[in-house]
């Protein structure tokens, strides 16, 4: 860490740390639900996310600390909206990736992958869960999803090859 990045210490709401998880993405994974989203879906699972002043401010170097304790190599950001806090998100998932390439990170956001596809932070994601939640569309017998309109893209193939390819359990 050179002398500038001693001095930038970078914080970020979040409402919770969920360790042991099976339900946002394969293998026991710890989920970090991020606070704010400005999406509003009509029958949101986690209304109280919305608040981007809800929960509580960590900074990155802490939470990677947390995350680094509970010796889990499978991550999810969800929320709230990730994608809301992109920036502190990125570094997030940059500096983990660079403690451990084998870090699988999942990212659910209701914006959609063309959309956000040019987001620095997509070069550290291994799936992107996409799309709003549509109440009319609710299937709880998709996996690891809420509507089917929402996806499961492989990002780096996705990235390599210019067009979406769905991740594939």
């Amino acid at each position: 860490m050179n002398y500038i990045e001693e001095l930038i210490i970078i914080y970020m709401k979040i409402l919770q740390i969920i360790p042991n998880t099976v339900v946002d993405g394969p293998h026991l994974r710890t989920s970090i639900y991020i606070s704010g989203c400005k999406h509003n879906c009509k029958g949101c699972h986690n209304p109280q996310s919305h608040d981007f002043n809800a929960g509580i401010e960590i900074t990155i170097q802490d939470l990677i600390n947390k995350i680094l304790s509970l010796n889990c190599n499978y991550i999810t950001l969800s929320g709230g909206d990730p994608l809301y806090s992109a920036i502190e998100c990125c570094e997030l998932c940059k500096k983990l990736k660079e403690l451990n390439p084998n870090f699988n990170i999942w990212v659910y956001t209701g914006f959609e992958f063309e959309y956000v596809k040019h987001f620095e932070i997509m070069k550290y994601i291994d799936v992107l869960c996409d799309g709003p939640f549509i109440e009319r569309l609710k299937d709880t017998s998709l996996p690891f999803r809420g509507s089917s309109n929402q996806r499961l893209i492989d990002v780096p193939a996705s990235l390599k090859s210019g067009k979406i390819i769905l991740f594939n359990n």
